[in-house]
């Protein structure tokens, strides 16, 4: 493969910002000498931003994909499905700049002494629902694989694009949040995990999409989908080293 990492960044409605965290990934990937390629999915936004991504069409290490609607979990599948045959290294991150970029260099040096690093979110700010469904995410994934990853759904993630591979191809299209999925597959299995504490900034710009009776479906979605699917590993380990 001729590319270290290829990032995956979901896009929906986030004309204001996606331009201004493009521009910092690129500069932080540029100052640590790294081959990638982002590829950027925009999930049928209905304000400006498809206009925005367009700025960076003609960017050979930028790849835009503007498709119709499917939902962040999809997206995400959908980038990981092409990042894993892309690159060693595949690192999934939002469009939102509440993580900063700056944090991944501290998971990028640690690379090689694990298959999976992962940075736990801190200071996030949260109502009420989003706490109780946040606990039990991880109460859910500790019970169906074990215990193993505190943040089980952070969007701030590195894996190894070979053992990613063995996962997602088990993984359905439409699963609500992939990523829960994957970071308890990854604890049942004993792959090494880091974990690096990432600090959490509530967005300045644009709305969560998941609010109210919709959160709250999407949730129970999430964990229907979590019992039934259970990814198995061959050789997680040799998988996992380089």
């Amino acid at each position: 493969m001729s590319n270290e990492l290829a990032m995956v960044m979901p896009v929906y409605n986030e004309e204001a910002c996606i331009a201004g965290v493009i521009d910092s990934w690129r500069r932080l990937l540029a100052t640590l000498d790294i081959r990638f390629e982002l590829i950027v999915i925009n999930d049928g936004s209905l304000d400006g931003t498809a206009e925005a991504l367009a700025h960076f069409r003609e960017d050979r290490q930028i790849h835009i994909i503007n498709k119709p609607n499917s939902g962040h979990g999809p997206s995400i599948l959908m980038g990981y499905h092409r990042a894993v045959q892309a690159a060693e290294w595949v690192f999934q991150c939002d469009s939102d700049d509440e993580i900063s970029a700056d944090y991944f260099r501290d998971l990028w040096v640690r690379r090689n002494e694990f298959a999976a690093l992962f940075g736990t979110r801190t200071g996030r700010q949260q109502n009420a629902s989003r706490k109780l469904i946040t606990l039990g995410s991880r109460l859910a994934v500790r019970l169906r694989y074990g215990q193993g990853v505190s943040d089980v759904n952070t969007p701030y993630r590195l894996m190894r694009a070979d053992l990613l591979d063995q996962i997602i191809r088990q993984i359905p299209a439409d699963t609500f949040a992939p990523n829960i999925i994957i970071s308890g597959v990854l604890a049942k299995n004993g792959v090494p995990i880091y974990e690096h504490p990432v600090r959490h900034v509530s967005r300045q710009t644009g709305v969560n999409s998941l609010r109210n009776l919709k959160l709250w479906n999407s949730a129970v979605k999430s964990l229907w989908q979590l019992i039934w699917c259970c990814p198995v590993i061959s050789n997680p380990m040799r998988a996992g080293q380089n």
